[in-house]
Formats: structure tokens, C-alpha cells, sequence
């Protein structure tokens, strides 16, 4: 695919629903009592996975134009799959499933495409293990995974890393454990488990970054709506910073405190970024308007990176556009994403022109130079695909992206969305 960047960005847009919130109604939905309706669900290729998981183990769930239906077996409803439950290139499906089949009553095994079989698994493994889960699985790390049968019990667990996918499988494992069970975060990650829970019934307690849950005997059905990605508004948010003249305005987006670490950047940054129409139901929504206006470089980490680690590929494009050094720390976990993306922003954005340095934990950025279009790869990485795009809007000459399919995983449409709005 050919990028030609054609000037300013205008227009009002709505982003897919959100894919954390997606993956989590349908699992939930499935294992309540009584009909789940899910509007806004995502239609990608991960959340799809999970679906596909899910009706594999007898849940029966209807997909519509606008909407997903799941009619819940219960807590204690699952069925044995005939075969392999397989979860393409979904890390969420693959360990929030952990999770939920270390409780179940037969035995199943998980797998995914190559990417989730280079994907560590052991940090889950742990932790279920502990809550006396019998898992194996490729040199004790990796998918295929097999769970068999086992009584769960409930734990104390203190997180290595502040992770939200390690963080719901131990909850969701808890389900179905014997007596409490407790997480402690070494920092606070998203919280989508914990807030569909509550909405669903479930009895969990959050002080701090201490999360507790009583097992529950059922879980009741609600209707849900997902509000837009910020993940996906992010592309749109950094396209409307970088790109000068453009004001675009992205609507229904989730802001839920643990996912806004990209408007906090972006503003640290100097972008103009104004929120309206926020309402807060079951997760907090509003719209965001972008206005163009020249950035300057920051420092990005600690507390915050868990709370925009999705959104790091497109803030280090952000960065090569903005005056002055920009450093991304303490982003370790951007190696074992669908790619390892600190090496694969590195090496994009150098052949751009960009003055980029790969760290142990990130990177640093020494912007103020326009990039130039190049010829990228994507790595298979539906996040890396999507930031090149962003860059090829802003930069001198046209660019090329190779395997742009794959933004199917998270964002089938966004190429028709960038020409929506002028790019």
C-alpha cells in the first residue's frame, strides 16, 4: 500500500469499539446466566478468536451487523471442546482463557497462530498453578497449552508487573476457587475485569492496588455497550497533532483512567486536546478533538506506561515529529507484544531519517527533523502497521507499507477511515 500525504485532516469519526472491553463481554456473557446483548462490539480478528473459543464449548453466541448476542450456560456450563481452542493472535483470548479453563471440569488445549507460540506464557502459569491449576505447556512457557481438571483454591498474589491480562486470568481463574482470592499490583493496569464484575454481580473490592474477590455462586446478564478504543483513537489523536491545519474530532471514545496515559503524553507533549459530551455509566466516555500544533519531546515512564503500553508504537512516531529528545523507559514489556516493538520502531523510524536510539527498556527520540517516506514493514503487528501510517501522513514524499492486512486485527477499517478524513 502507497502513502501519499495530502495536507490537513477535518472531519468527526467514531473508532471501533474497544478491544479489552470486547473480549471480556463475550466471556463474561458466556459464562452469566440469562442473554447478553453486546452493542459496539469489536469486529476484529482477535475478539472474533474469543468468540470462536467460546461456541466451540457450546455457548451459543450470534453475531449481527451491529451487535453480538450470547446466551450464557452459566459459571458451570462450559462443555468440553472436540477439538484445540484456537486463539489466532489474541494474547487477551489466549490468557484470560488460562484463567477461566483452569477452573473447568475437562480437559482442553489452547493454541494460536506463530506469533502467541513465541509469547511468553509461564507469568500466568505461575500464579494458576499456585491456585492448584494443572497446566502444561511448551518448555513450561509457551502455547499449546494444555489444562486439565483441577480444584481451585484461592491465593494471594503479588504481580511481578502491572499487567491487566496476568491480573484478570488470576481473577477470572478465581471464579472457581475455594475461598478469596487476592491481587496486588505493583502499579494500577487497566480495570475493565473488575468493572464488568461488579456490573455483573461479582463481590470484589479494590483499595489501592490491592483487588479482592469473593467467588460468586452465578453470574447475572446485562446488556453492554462498548464504548470506541482509545487505543484506536490514538492513531487518530497523534495523525490530528502531527499533520498541519488538522482539526478532527473522534467520538465515543473510553476514558477510563487506566487506559489515558496518550492524553497525558500528548498534552505533556503540547498537543491540543479538548474533551466534551463525558458521560459514566458501567466505563467513562466522551469525545476528543485534536487541533494541530508543533510538539516537543518529554520523558515517558514509570507509573504511566501501563496505562498507554498499547499506545507506545504511535507515540514514538509522535516523537519524531516534535522538537527536541523524547525517552521511552521502562517498556520492557514492548518486546513480547505481537512483535518485538522496541526493535521494530527502532528500525522503521531510522529508515525514515529519524535520530532513534534502542534501549533495554525503549528508546530515545531526537525529533525536530521532518521524516522522509520510506518502504516499511509491518512485522505482522497490527500496531506497528497502524503508527507507520500515521507517520506516512506528516512525512516528505509518499511511503509504502508492506502486509497492511493486518490491521484487521484490531481496526479492519482504518484505512478507510484515513481517507474519510483526507488522508
Amino acid at each position: 500500500m502507497q502513502i501519499q500525504p495530502l495536507g490537513p485532516l477535518h472531519g468527526s469519526i467514531m473508532v471501533p469499539g474497544d478491544k479489552s472491553i470486547s473480549h471480556r463481554a463475550v466471556m463474561l456473557g458466556a459464562l452469566a446466566s440469562g442473554t447478553t446483548h453486546i452493542t459496539g462490539f469489536l469486529m476484529g480478528e482477535d475478539c472474533l478468536a474469543t468468540i470462536d473459543c467460546f461456541r466451540k464449548m457450546g455457548v451459543p453466541i450470534e453475531v449481527r451487523e451491529d451487535e453480538v448476542i450470547v446466551e450464557g450456560v452459566g459459571l458451570h456450563g462450559l462443555a468440553a471442546p472436540e477439538e484445540a481452542l484456537y486463539t489466532g493472535n489474541s494474547g487477551t483470548t489466549t490468557r484470560l482463557l488460562c484463567g477461566i479453563l483452569s477452573g473447568q471440569p475437562f480437559t482442553v488445549t489452547l493454541n494460536g497462530d506463530a506469533s502467541i507460540q513465541k509469547r511468553p506464557m509461564g507469568r500466568v502459569i505461575r500464579p494458576l498453578r499456585e491456585m492448584g491449576a494443572s497446566i502444561e505447556g511448551k518448555n513450561d512457557n509457551y502455547c499449546p497449552l494444555t489444562l486439565y481438571p483441577s480444584e481451585l483454591h484461592g491465593i494471594e498474589y503479588r504481580l511481578p508487573v502491572a499487567s491487566a491480562q496476568l491480573k484478570s486470568a488470576i481473577l477470572l481463574a478465581g471464579l472457581y476457587a475455594e475461598g478469596q482470592t487476592t491481587v496486588i499490583e505493583p502499579a494500577p493496569s487497566r480495570d475493565h475485569t473488575e468493572r464488568m464484575f461488579r456490573t455483573l454481580g461479582v463481590e470484589i473490592e479494590t483499595h489501592g492496588n490491592i483487588i479482592t474477590l469473593n467467588p460468586p455462586e452465578d453470574l447475572h446478564a446485562v446488556d453492554i455497550t462498548i464504548p470506541g478504543d482509545i487505543s484506536s483513537a490514538a492513531f487518530f489523536l497523534t495523525a490530528g497533532a502531527i499533520v498541519p491545519g488538522s482539526e478532527l474530532t473522534i467520538r465515543g471514545v473510553g476514558v477510563n483512567p487506566t487506559r489515558t496515559g496518550i492524553l497525558d503524553v500528548l498534552r505533556a507533549m503540547g498537543a491540543d486536546i479538548t474533551e466534551s459530551n463525558f458521560c459514566d455509566e458501567a466505563e467513562p466516555v466522551c469525545d476528543l478533538t485534536v487541533r494541530y500544533r508543533p510538539l516537543h519531546g518529554t520523558e515517558i515512564g514509570g507509573s504511566i506506561i501501563p496505562r498507554l503500553i498499547d499506545e507506545l508504537p504511535v507515540i514514538a512516531v509522535a516523537a519524531a515529529f516534535a522538537e527536541g529528545e523524547t525517552v521511552i523507559r521502562d517498556a520492557q514489556e514492548l518486546k513480547v507484544k505481537e512483535s518485538n516493538r522496541i526493535a521494530a520502531m527502532a528500525a522503521e523510524l531510522s529508515k525514515a531519517g529519524v535520530n532513534v536510539e534502542e534501549t533495554e527498556d525503549g528508546m530515545i527520540i531526537r525529533g525536530g527533523t521532518t521524516p522522509h517516506g520510506a518502504a516499511f514493514e509491518t512485522y505482522g503487528d497490527h500496531r506497528i502497521a497502524m503508527s507507520l501510517a500515521v507517520l506516512a501522513l506528516a512525512a516528505n514524499g509518499a511511503s509504502r507499507i508492506h502486509d497492511p492486512d493486518v490491521v484487521a486485527i484490531s481496526y479492519p477499517d482504518f484505512f478507510d477511515t484515513l481517507q474519510q478524513l483526507g488522508g
